[in-house]
């Protein structure tokens, strides 16, 4: 058996590093695999996960040498967080890994909203059409207002992007103390402010007890007519039925949508979402590029190293 076991896709360079030391099993797909999962954590002194493995009771239960839990991420929702502490097991997020890939992405993801007519007009073009006036009505982020819900990490990348583009900058987020510097340049509103004022909003807080359905039919009401949301977060964090009703009524401009209250998708979500154009759906890869790929990796690998050499695994 091996004493470290990777059970999602993780960049190859790393796994070799943990190779110089450890007997390593990695298997992207394992996570599918509950059962031989569940065996393979029998001797396992570490895991390496990403969000589909879920860690819960059942698997911690049949791993009873586990010392530490690296994320190849930052969100913790999968991991039973309160097994592993009263087992002193360490979980170590890979926190500002992907910080940048998901600033970028919102930044992408509001300009294509604010001109998706032109941007998703390619086949009309190669059918003989020429829509030169109709695809010119699209919008400039210059002078819009980004609200972020959550202002760590990933939403303060994402602002000091939009700030580079003319926009000017919220932030809704009670853990950040009044101090940091990251207020300078963002003001700090509370969330029904931000909603109202913020011409694009955008999630970057985890999912929790408290966050889960943070978004909801009146959230939505309460924000500007045509305005856009852009979820990178997690899926529980929006009322996808109230999102969809706003995106169609046209209450709502636009949407992107990297998460999902069901991942993959269920077929009931997708017949809520089918048919409405200005909806931009991705496979929760918002922090997933080359570049940030190998950046998480090399950090959990490290991160898992630390805590094994700490404890003389």
């Amino acid at each position: 058996m091996a004493d470290i076991v990777i059970s999602e896709f993780i960049d190859t360079a790393s796994v070799e590093r943990l190779k110089t030391t450890y007997s390593v099993h990695r298997d992207d797909e394992l996570w599918t695999r509950r059962d031989e999962l569940g065996a393979l954590l029998r001797d396992a002194l570490a895991i390496i996960l990403r969000n589909r493995t879920q860690l819960d009771a059942e698997l911690l239960a049949k791993a009873p040498k586990l010392q530490v839990v690296g994320r190849l991420g930052v969100g913790l929702d999968n991991i039973d967080l309160a097994i592993c502490k009263a087992r002193g097991i360490a979980v170590c997020p890979a926190v500002g890994a992907n910080a940048q890939a998901v600033a970028e992405y919102v930044i992408a993801a509001a300009m294509t909203l604010l001109r998706w007519a032109a941007f998703s007009s390619s086949g009309r073009l190669l059918h003989g059409e020429w829509p030169r006036q109709e695809m010119g009505e699209g919008r400039e982020l210059s002078g819009k207002t980004l609200g972020l819900i959550g202002f760590g990490a990933i939403g303060q990348g994402a602002a000091a992007k939009a700030r580079c583009l003319g926009m000017a900058t919220i932030a809704s987020d009670s853990n950040l103390g009044d101090d940091h510097p990251a207020w300078r340049e963002t003001a700090r509103v509370g969330l029904q402010d931000l909603l109202g004022r913020a011409d694009i909003v955008s999630l970057h807080c985890p999912l929790t007890p408290e966050t889960r359905g943070l978004i909801g039919p009146a959230e939505i009401a309460a924000m500007k007519p045509g305005a856009l949301l852009i979820n990178t977060a997690r899926g529980g964090i929006v009322d996808e039925t109230a999102l969809a009703a706003a995106l169609r009524s046209g209450q709502l401009g636009g949407a992107a949508l990297d998460v999902f209250d069901s991942e993959p998708m269920t077929a009931e979500t997708a017949a809520l979402f089918a048919g409405l154009p200005n909806l931009m759906l991705t496979p929760h890869i918002a922090g997933i590029t080359v570049e940030s790929n190998r950046r998480i990796s090399a950090i959990t690998v490290e991160n898992v190293l630390k805590v094994l050499k700490e404890r003389g695994a």
